[in-house]
């Protein structure tokens, strides 16, 4: 997609203002001190000490296998004081030994989205061998890019009533509105989204289950599904959801008192300016609401029937899912399908399932001609491509979720070439940064935010790339349609 690749940075941005570039460019421009260095053996008394002498809330620690560990004022907090232990306690005992980290060169908005994602207070940078450059913090991104995050989702979780967390959500799309400006990659600007929008919704969680004093939000694990769990929301996404609750909770009418509760987080979410999915896929749904034995129990029949009981369709929408409350792990629906490996026919069934979302230009003619035709950029071209990369990373046993590391995952798969892996990349940032910025301009005029674009009000160098995108996608999906017919799915043992 040679002609993509030169053009794509060229894409139209809706009142871009030119200046100098923002300063805080990589994570390495963001470093201020030299690091706090300490020892495993030191005692946790010591290495406080050294930390106030340095006015600093953590220190860094090397081990002998290259890894860094990370000693912080919440981790003696929670891990040495909490427990009652002595502060002769050894560093090694009580700090994270692995911690997180970025290589020099890393894009700001990069490192803050770990910081935000993981709830981390500090983050080492090093270099490509692996030496320790510096540590970047929360308070360092407040210059770069994306850095007014920071200080919404903090705004947001301590929001003290609906009307204050509708007041801070409801300035969102301005954040993004703002990246998209400053010329942000669209996968940084989505991703920065889907995490304003995590924090709301867990503490939209958190006000609804204060108001029902008798339910107990330890026993849920709250996913979050679609474009948001692939950490890919743009300004028209909806909030799709799904709980899973504690099995020992099977009794039908405290269930229907938590789907109570969960109605009352949609209620909040709208009151936020967040749609609610209007197909049900919400935890509200008793259909989206199961205990985790339950989870199982139906992802196994999707699994050997997948015709059956919406299987398809389930399986696509829980394949997605991200949990943002409790449980942190892989969800029971991923846990099911990684033995998919072993059901080549099911296999084949999605896969045809997710051919049949074809790419296309609609109203080719008109869109060619530049008489105004309108195109939904998402139906006819980027589900289609979030459809690919879905099945080909499952056809890896890959738990990926966003759709640019799934198709990094299946690339040189029998069905997926590294070549259109590394071509639909491109396609879904192209597609993704036109509609971002048409949705930016959409904002700007007032008016209502969504997925169909009047294709005249896009230049003809957009125009263009939107086309030649659709076409790439088609013809990957013909050749995936081809290769089925005749080559087995998954390597034969």
């Amino acid at each position: 997609m040679a002609g993509a690749r030169f053009l794509a940075g060229k894409l139209q941005t809706p009142r871009k203002v030119v200046s100098t570039p923002a300063r805080g460019g990589t994570v390495d421009e963001l470093i201020r001190t030299t690091p706090v260095v300490g020892t495993p053996d030191m005692t946790v008394a010591e290495a406080a000490r050294v930390m106030t002498d340095r006015g600093r809330d953590h220190i860094v620690v090397p081990g002998g296998d290259g890894a860094l560990g990370i000693l912080t004022d919440a981790d003696i907090r929670s891990r040495l004081v909490a427990h009652g232990r002595d502060a002769t306690t050894p560093v090694r005992e009580v700090m994270t030994p692995r911690a997180r980290s970025v290589v020099t060169g890393t894009p700001a908005t990069e490192g803050l989205l770990q910081i935000l994602e993981h709830d981390l207070s500090c983050l080492p940078v090093v270099d490509p061998a692996g030496r320790l450059l510096g540590v970047v913090g929360p308070g360092d991104f407040v210059a770069a890019p994306g850095g007014a995050t920071v200080g919404l989702r903090t705004q947001i979780s301590r929001s003290g009533s609906v009307t204050e967390l509708a007041e801070q959500a409801q300035r969102a799309p301005w954040v993004l509105a703002d990246l998209v400006r400053r010329g942000q990659p669209s996968h940084e600007v989505t991703a920065v989204l889907s995490l304003i929008h995590d924090a709301t919704v867990r503490r939209a969680l958190e006000l609804a289950l204060g108001e029902a004093p008798t339910i107990d939000g330890d026993r849920l694990t709250w996913l979050s599904l679609g474009s948001n769990a692939r950490r890919e929301a743009v300004l028209s996404s909806d909030v799709d959801s799904a709980v899973a609750f504690d099995d020992e909770l099977t009794d039908p009418d405290e269930n229907a008192a938590y789907r109570a509760v969960f109605a009352r987080v949609d209620d909040i979410l709208r009151d936020c300016g967040l749609a609610i999915d209007p197909n049900g896929a919400i935890a509200s749904s008793p259909l989206f609401a199961r205990t985790h034995a339950h989870w199982r129990a139906a992802a196994g029949e999707w699994l050997r029937a997948p015709l059956e009981n919406k299987g398809m369709i389930m399986t696509s929408l829980m394949l997605d899912g991200r949990p943002i409350w409790g449980d942190r792990g892989l969800s029971e629906v991923t846990r099911v399908f990684s033995d998919l490996r072993s059901h080549p026919s099911t296999l084949r069934l999605l896969l045809a399932e997710s051919l049949s979302h074809k790419a296309r230009i609609r109203s080719t003619r008109d869109v060619l001609a530049r008489r105004g035709g309108t195109f939904d950029i998402k139906t006819h071209a980027l589900t289609p491509l979030v459809n690919i990369a879905r099945w080909a990373a499952l056809s890896v046993e890959s738990t990926e979720l966003d759709t640019r590391s799934r198709l990094q995952a299946a690339a040189g798969s029998l069905m997926l070439t590294d070549d259109n892996a590394r071509t639909l990349i491109e396609v879904f940032d192209v597609l993704q940064k036109v509609r971002i910025s048409y949705q930016v301009a959409q904002l700007d005029r007032a008016e209502h935010v969504g997925d169909v674009i009047t294709m005249r009000r896009l230049s003809p160098l957009d125009r263009g790339l939107v086309g030649q995108a659709v076409r790439e996608i088609a013809g990957i999906q013909r050749r995936m349609a081809n290769m089925a017919h005749y080559a087995p799915l998954v390597p034969e043992d």
